[in-house]
């Protein structure tokens, strides 16, 4: 078991460590796995039924067993026929957004006979195109899902080396400019424009009017937040008075507690009542900074964040739009699987799916 486990871990996570325990051990008890995770025996048992029905454990006295292969009593009909693939799988973090993307592909995988080789990058597309290049030099691979740059020459650039490659390639939480008519990536991933947009909605519905934004200018996302906050804000009326787009070199470096402070005397001065924020340390930043300053969230500033990575343990939590990481990861492999056992005669599949908003006391009605 892992020495993080005093954290909490719920669902696909919590489902995810123990058939991690099962490879290591090849078997686990019901008792130390609710003492592990620190919830009720029947919680676990509920955790082991959905496993098994999967076909990927055999439940015991007690416990579970890692399922044999002679084992044939409950085995899924995909996994039954899903040939074994090889699919590499590179991500441009290992700690921020990505695990729950990268969990819920290791449990398709797991499922549908896919061997998922993961190796983590950075940012940058130079280093990605490296590591990407090493992964297929390395041989046995039928196929890539990968999160690339692909904003700006470099990007672009990745993105039509990517289309040119001879095995298939499924982006994840990333998508081609249509300028560059690329005919064979497919992608699944989160419609972040629609994510923007709700935002600006759930303020508007509060009775917020005058707003603001604050984007992270290296995130691939907050181009997107930024098209549909701005289309929702023009259709419901709102003014947008605060709009920044900052250098996560001012919100995360030795400068952050300045440009915290530059931006609450903006609030001030506009009279902004409401903001949406990417990404989550951002807007845990913003608010204490607030409170610190002697305003009150929600009262004087409802904050809406973007990733919900860690809004809810912001003090009051913070309202987030939750971009659905793990079933982003698994549809990316079943858009893969899908390829891969179809053939090139197949429809090229580009996926989105909807971010969910998570209400919580970092927002209320406008109070003035």
């Amino acid at each position: 078991m892992t020495d993080d486990a005093s954290k909490p871990v719920f669902g696909i996570a919590r489902r995810e460590r123990i058939m991690d325990e099962l490879r290591v051990s090849g078997a686990v008890r019901v008792a130390d796995l609710a003492r592990e995770f620190d919830v009720s025996e029947l919680t676990i048992r509920r955790d082991i039924g959905e496993l098994a029905d999967r076909g990927l454990v055999t439940r015991v006295h007690g416990g579970a067993t890692l399922r044999s292969r002679l084992d044939t009593t409950v085995t899924p009909r995909a996994a039954l026929d899903a040939p074994r693939y090889r699919v590499g799988m590179i991500v441009p973090s290992l700690s921020y957004y990505w695990p729950q993307v990268v969990i819920g592909a290791r449990a398709a995988a797991t499922e549908l006979g896919v061997q998922l080789v993961l190796r983590g990058a950075s940012y940058e597309a130079a280093d990605q195109r490296r590591q990407i290049a090493s992964l297929i030099d390395s041989g046995g691979f039928h196929g890539l899902i990968v999160a690339p740059e692909n904003q700006g020459p470099d990007g672009y650039a990745l993105l039509n080396w990517l289309e040119s490659l001879p095995i298939p390639v499924v982006l994840a939480e990333r998508r081609a400019p249509t300028s560059l008519a690329l005919t064979s990536l497919e992608w699944v991933t989160t419609d972040h424009v629609f994510g923007g947009a709700l935002a600006a909605s759930h303020l508007a519905s509060l009775g917020h009017r005058r707003v603001g934004i604050l984007t992270s200018r290296q995130s691939p996302t907050s181009w997107q937040l930024r098209r549909g906050w701005a289309r929702a804000v023009e259709e419901l009326g709102l003014e947008s008075v605060i709009d920044l787009d900052a250098s996560l070199d001012y919100m995360e470096g030795p400068e952050r507690a300045r440009f915290a402070d530059d931006l609450i005397e903006q609030v001030k001065t506009t009279g902004v009542t409401g903001m949406m924020i990417h990404s989550d340390p951002q807007a845990l930043l913003v608010e204490q900074h607030l409170i610190d300053s002697g305003l009150s969230v929600p009262d004087d500033l409802s904050i809406i964040a973007y990733d919900d990575e860690v809004a809810e343990n912001a003090s009051p939590p913070i309202t987030a739009l939750a971009p659905p990481k793990p079933h982003v990861g698994r549809r990316a492999v079943e858009v893969m699987l899908a390829r891969l056992t179809e053939g090139p005669e197949r429809p090229v599949e580009r996926v989105q799916v909807v971010p969910v908003l998570h209400e919580r006391e970092s927002t209320a009605p406008l109070q003035r």
